[in-house]
């Protein structure tokens, strides 16, 4: 199994999100994560989706996917071109004396304390994957009360990967 990374321009109408997800659903398809947004041009919207499978199954999604009427445009982000974020916030339970080891912890991977209780914390990281995870399991003597993660986002390196959004780059019949 593997795991490829693509991002996608599409039209920003609704239902648009729900057409992609849909064609992953019917062929059977494993969505690792699903990411968008809308862009510089209000009639985009970014896409970053991780899939996994086999070689032939991925490069039959990238094929399917690309016929979409929705997609503009569908590119694979290879880690060594592309840089990759995921955002996490953790709720962890923490007493008083508890709280100097958990704080000690975000500070060794930069993750921010966005919130403050008797007995939680709230941390916010952002980073790849394999730092949010081993912040994950540092965290693994706390009482994790809540996680909720973004999923990846992406970006290709330098300006030779751009997706151009740019109103002049799409065909007149969008």
């Amino acid at each position: 199994m593997q795991k490829k990374v693509f991002q996608l321009l599409a039209d920003n109408t609704s239902g648009v999100l729900s057409r992609i997800s849909g064609l992953f659903s019917r062929r059977g398809y494993n969505i690792e994560s699903i990411t968008a947004g809308s862009t510089t041009n209000p009639r985009l919207s970014r896409l970053t989706i991780v899939a996994s499978g086999e070689d032939e199954v991925l490069e039959q999604i990238e094929k399917q996917v690309a016929k979409l009427v929705d997609v503009v445009e569908i590119k694979e982000l290879k880690p060594e071109e592309s840089v990759y974020r995921e955002l996490i916030l953790v709720k962890v339970r923490v007493g008083a004396q508890e709280r100097p080891a958990a704080i000690s912890i975000a500070d060794i991977f930069r993750a921010k304390i966005i919130d403050v209780a008797a007995e939680s914390l709230i941390f916010e990281l952002t980073g790849n994957q394999t730092k949010i995870d081993a912040f994950v399991k540092m965290l693994d003597g706390y009482e994790i009360l809540e996680v909720s993660r973004t999923g990846i986002a992406g970006l290709g390196r330098g300006t030779e990967h751009i997706a151009y959004t740019e109103s002049s780059s799409i065909p007149d019949t969008y």
